[in-house]
């Protein structure tokens, strides 16, 4: 450990969106998270955790789920208490994806999507999808483990072109520069 910091230890991702405008089909967005060993850091996660479901242990979990935006505030939200996870775990990435109706959607024609990273009451990120407004998914958070235990954040929004099965797939997989 470096100084008197612990690193990241509990985060929130929250997402959230305007509903869809009357006489369309709503916009139905999900966060989904990605836990990776060390010995498989950029390969197939070890596991997954997204709307209908929960990380094995319970430090990854959703408690909050939106079909449409028509929620408060914050439409969705998923906690991951970091500094519980086994240290087997080397990595967390996060994603966006919006489910596909028989129409192509992108966040472009999502209303006001947006996404925040908070530890506590310190926002960590918060931006919208515009870097991302051709892609069907997106990539907003990735967490890495070190090797002295600390959790380090690396922010952004990275989109992906995939159909939700795809996604959760290859949201982990190294980026091109």
């Amino acid at each position: 450990m470096t100084g008197v910091s612990k690193g990241i230890r509990e985060v929130e991702v929250a997402l959230k969106w305007d509903p869809s405008p009357a006489g369309r089909p709503p916009s139905d967005l999900d966060i989904v998270a990605a836990t990776f060993t060390a010995a498989d850091a950029y390969g197939e996660p070890a596991y997954l955790v997204h709307f209908d479901s929960r990380s094995p242990d319970g430090t990854i979990f959703l408690n909050r789920d939106s079909p449409d935006g028509k929620g408060f505030g914050w439409d969705e939200v998923m906690k991951l208490e970091l500094g519980r996870l086994d240290a087997r775990y080397a990595r967390v990435v996060v994603g966006v994806v919006i489910q596909q109706s028989p129409n192509r959607s992108t966040f472009a024609s999502v209303l006001n999507p947006a996404v925040r990273v908070a530890e506590g009451y310190t926002t960590l990120f918060e931006a919208d999808f515009t870097a991302a407004r051709d892609a069907t998914a997106a990539v907003v958070a990735e967490f890495t483990r070190d090797t002295s235990g600390e959790w380090t954040f690396h922010p952004g929004v990275h989109g992906f072109d995939e159909d939700p099965a795809t996604f959760t797939r290859v949201m982990g997989s190294k980026r091109r520069t």
